[in-house]
């Protein structure tokens, strides 16, 4: 299975509201992330799945994600993904639900690389730096009986969106 991390695009210092899960993305956070996306396509990927947080950010970044792979009817919300979610959860969730070849996951920091660390590093954290609308990609045989996993790559959102705007 390929995991794709995506940490969301730039999004707004603080909400109308004043929650934290009402942050949404910025005019310039949108816009990049869909060149990231096209970054993405034109480099190959191709997801099967996105599962993203429900926080307005992430929500935000996984429908731009939908459109730009003309999979919007192919996305799911969890819990598990919200900056203060359960890594362990989150995988026993994919296990239980989802039979896939290639997952986008999209969610924050530093949530995700606690993630990564707990499939790549097993008992050491791995030390990264996920930017917004940064994109990992692990590799991985097996989550059901394993958890171990296998750093592909590591995009920053700039580079995706040179590769995007070729």
């Amino acid at each position: 299975m390929n995991l794709y991390i995506i940490r969301h695009a730039i999004a707004e210092e603080e909400s109308k509201s004043g929650e934290d899960s009402d942050r949404k993305l910025t005019e310039k956070g949108s816009k990049k992330m869909r060149q990231i996306a096209k970054g993405l396509r034109a480099l190959g990927v191709d997801f099967d799945l996105i599962l993203s947080s429900p926080y307005a950010r992430a929500k935000e970044t996984a429908e731009i994600l939908g459109e730009v792979f003309k999979i919007k009817k192919k996305i799911s919300y969890t819990d598990n993904l919200i900056p203060l979610g359960d890594p362990d959860l989150l995988i026993a969730e994919i296990n239980e639900k989802f039979t896939v070849d290639s997952l986008a996951l999209v969610g924050h920091e530093p949530y995700l690389t606690t993630l990564v660390s707990l499939l790549v590093g097993q008992t050491s954290p791995v030390d990264m730096a996920l930017k917004k609308g940064g994109v990992c990609l692990l590799s991985t045989e097996d989550l059901r009986h394993t958890r171990r996993a296998t750093l592909e790559w590591l995009l920053t959102p700039g580079v995706l969106v040179e590769i995007g705007n070729k």
